[in-house]
C-alpha cells in the first residue's frame, strides 16, 4: 500500500514536483522518450554510455577498487515448503550504483534475490520486483504478495492483533521464476553515499535509470543475460515499470513481461481538477463499487450481482456523465437535476452534495460522507476499510483506514525475517514508506506520463507481455482511469489482442493481502508467465 505504492499513500510525494536539484547531472527527455546517454548520473545502463568511456583504464581502475570495499552478501539456503525438493538460495546485500565516467560510487540498493538450486540460469526465468511511492520499499510484494514468506494477515486483508508474524506463502512466484526484490535509493536500506549524492536517484529518469543499472549489473554478475526477464511493479513502481520497458529495451535488454499492479501510467488520467474531467470519469466507477459495498447505492442498484452493477457504472460514467461534464453550463436546469439524481443513486452521496460538486465528486468528501452518518470514514487505498470519524464535520479523511490497518504488521515482520532468518544485518532504519527520499522530480509543468516508454518497447519488442491488476476499491489508482489509459495506447492490434491481460478483483490498492484475490492473482499470473516464455 503501500505501493503503496503506492506507495502513493504520501500522495504529497506522489505529486511532487520541482526544479532540477543544484548540481543534478543527466539529460533528460521527456518522459517516455528514449533519454539520451547518460552524463554522470551514476544510472546510466552500460548500453547506453560510449564505448571508450565505459573502457576507460580510470574507469576500470576504480570499479575494481570499490569492488574490493562492498559488502558481503549474507547466504542463505532454503526449502520451498509444499514443493516437493525445491531447494532455494536467499541472497540479500547491496548493490552498488556508480557514476559512469568516475567509478565512484554514488548509491546502494539492498536487494533481497531467491533461486532455485541447481536451476538452469539460461532457462530459469528471473524477474525483478519493486513497489512505488515514490519512497515506498518493497516490503508490501515481497512479504504480502510475491515471497516465498509473507505477513499473516485475516483472510479479508485486516490485520490480527500484535505481535505480527509471517507464514509460508503457498501462492509465492518461486517455483515459477526466479526473484529479485529491490530497493530503490532512498527506501528501505537503500542509500545514497552522501546528501549531495540523493537527488541524482530522486525523479522519473533518475529513478528509472538506477533500476535500469541495478538489473545491467545483476544480470551480469551473476550470469543471467539469457535468461527469460520480467519486471513487476506495484502503484508508482508500476511508473517505473513501464518507463524501464522502454528503456531497457533501448539498451538490448528486451523483455518477456511486465506485471501491474495497481497501475498509473499517466497521471492526468486519475488526478481530478477542474478543468481535466476526464479524471473525474475515471473515479466514478470507484466511487460507485465503493458505496455498493457499504451498501449505500440506491435500492435497485445495490440488487445487481457486483459485475453487472460495474458494468452499468462504468457505461454511466464513460457515457452520459462523460457528456454532461463536457457540456458544462450548457446543461438545462432539467438536465442537471436529472444527472444529480443518477449521480448521487450509483454513489450514495446526498443530492446536495453532488450538487454543491457541481456533479464532481472528490476523494476526500466522498470519504467522509458516505459514512457520515455512522461516523465513519472510508480508505484510500482500499475503501472497504473504514475507521472511527474523529471531527464528524470533517471534509476529508484524517489519516487513511486502509493503510493504518496494515503499515504496523509489515515493519517488525521485515526487521525480523531479513535478520534472523536471511542473515543479514544492518543496524539503519528501513524505510518502509517514506522518510528516506527528498523531492521528487518530474518535468516541469507536465502531468507524468510514461505511456510512449511502453508503447516504444512493444513496438521493438512486440512479443512482450503485460499484465494489468486492477482492485475495485482502489483509490489511489482507480481501475477506470487505467482502462482508459490502456484504451488510449498507440499499439499494434496484435499486440492489443494478445499481448494485454487485464483482470478484476473485488479488493484494493493491494489485491493481493486479500485470500481470494491472492488465490485468483497466482492463477492469473501462473498462466500470464507460461504464455511469455514460449515452450515452457
Amino acid at each position: 500500500m503501500r505501493s503503496l505504492l503506492l506507495l502513493l499513500a504520501a500522495s504529497t510525494s506522489l505529486l511532487a514536483q520541482g526544479a532540477p536539484p543544484a548540481g543534478a547531472r543527466g539529460a533528460r527527455g521527456t518522459a517516455g522518450e528514449p533519454p539520451a546517454a547518460a552524463t554522470g548520473t551514476g544510472t546510466g545502463a552500460a548500453a547506453a554510455a560510449p564505448a571508450a568511456r565505459q573502457d576507460s583504464a580510470a574507469v576500470r581502475a576504480a570499479n575494481t577498487a570499490r569492488r574490493a570495499d562492498e559488502e558481503a552478501p549474507a547466504v542463505t539456503k532454503h526449502t520451498l515448503k509444499g514443493v516437493a525438493d525445491f531447494r532455494y538460495t536467499a541472497t540479500t546485500g547491496m548493490m552498488p550504483i556508480r557514476n559512469d565516467q568516475s567509478g565512484e560510487t554514488e548509491g546502494n540498493i539492498f536487494y533481497v534475490a531467491y533461486t532455485k538450486d541447481g536451476a538452469n540460469p539460461a532457462t530459469r526465468p528471473v524477474t525483478f520486483v519493486f513497489n512505488g511511492g515514490p519512497g515506498s520499499s518493497t516490503v508490501w510484494l515481497h512479504m504480502g504478495a510475491f515471497g516465498p514468506k509473507m505477513v499473516k494477515l485475516n483472510a479479508d486483508g485486516t490485520n490480527p492483533p500484535p505481535p505480527a508474524s509471517y507464514v509460508d506463502n503457498e501462492h509465492t512466484l518461486l517455483d515459477q521464476t526466479d526473484l529479485v526484490f529491490l530497493d530503490p535509493v532512498g527506501t528501505g536500506y537503500s542509500r545514497a553515499t552522501s546528501v549531495a549524492n540523493g537527488p541524482k536517484f530522486w525523479g522519473l529518469d533518475e529513478d528509472m535509470r538506477s533500476v535500469a543499472e541495478f538489473i545491467r549489473m545483476y544480470l551480469s554478475r551473476n550470469l543471467r543475460w539469457p535468461s527469460p526477464k520480467f519486471i513487476a511493479g506495484e502503484s508508482y513502481g508500476t511508473t517505473r515499470a513501464a518507463h524501464l520497458s522502454g528503456y531497457l529495451t533501448d539498451t538490448g535488454i528486451s523483455l518477456n513481461g511486465v506485471m501491474l499492479i495497481s497501475a498509473v501510467l499517466n497521471f492526468e488520467n486519475s488526478r481530478p481538477h477542474r478543468g481535466n474531467d476526464i479524471a473525474y470519469v475515471g473515479f466514478f466507477p470507484s466511487f460507485a463499487l465503493t458505496a455498493y459495498y457499504h451498501k449505500k447505492a440506491a435500492p435497485e442498484l445495490q440488487r445487481l450481482p457486483i459485475g453487472e452493477f460495474a458494468r452499468q457504472a462504468e457505461q454511466f460514467a464513460s457515457g452520459e456523465y462523460a457528456a454532461a461534464l463536457m457540456k458544462g453550463a450548457a446543461l438545462t436546469a432539467a438536465e442537471r437535476e436529472a444527472m444529480v439524481t443518477k449521480v448521487a443513486r450509483f454513489t450514495g452521496m446526498p443530492e446536495q452534495v453532488v450538487s454543491d460538486g457541481d456533479l464532481r465528486l472528490e476523494l476526500g468528501r466522498f470519504s467522509t460522507e458516505l459514512l457520515r452518518t455512522q461516523r465513519r470514514m472510508s480508505g484510500r487505498l482500499d475503501s472497504r476499510f473504514t475507521a472511527y470519524m474523529q471531527d464528524p464535520l470533517a471534509g476529508r479523511t484524517t489519516f487513511d483506514p486502509s493503510d493504518a490497518s496494515i503499515r504496523e504488521t509489515f515493519t517488525p515482520v521485515l526487521n525480523d525475517y531479513v535478520r534472523r532468518e536471511l542473515n543479514y544485518k544492518n543496524d539503519n532504519i528501513y524505510y518502509i514508506l517514506g522518510g528516506g527520499i527528498g523531492r521528487w522530480r518530474y518535468e516541469e509543468g507536465a502531468y507524468p506520463n510514461v505511456v510512449p516508454s511502453i508503447e516504444r518497447a512493444w513496438a521493438k519488442n512486440p512479443d512482450m507481455h503485460v499484465y494489468f491488476a486492477m482492485g475495485y476499491y482502489d483509490m489511489a489508482t482507480p481501475y477506470w482511469a487505467v482502462q482508459y489509459t490502456i484504451d488510449h495506447m498507440i499499439l499494434d492490434p496484435a499486440v492489443r489482442q494478445s499481448r494485454i491481460h487485464v483482470s478484476h478483483f473485488e479488493a484494493g490498492h493491494m489485491m493481493y493481502i486479500e485470500a481470494a484475490s491472492m488465490k485468483k492473482m497466482r492463477a492469473d499470473l501462473r498462466a500470464f508467465i507460461d504464455a511469455a516464455v514460449p515452450g515452457r
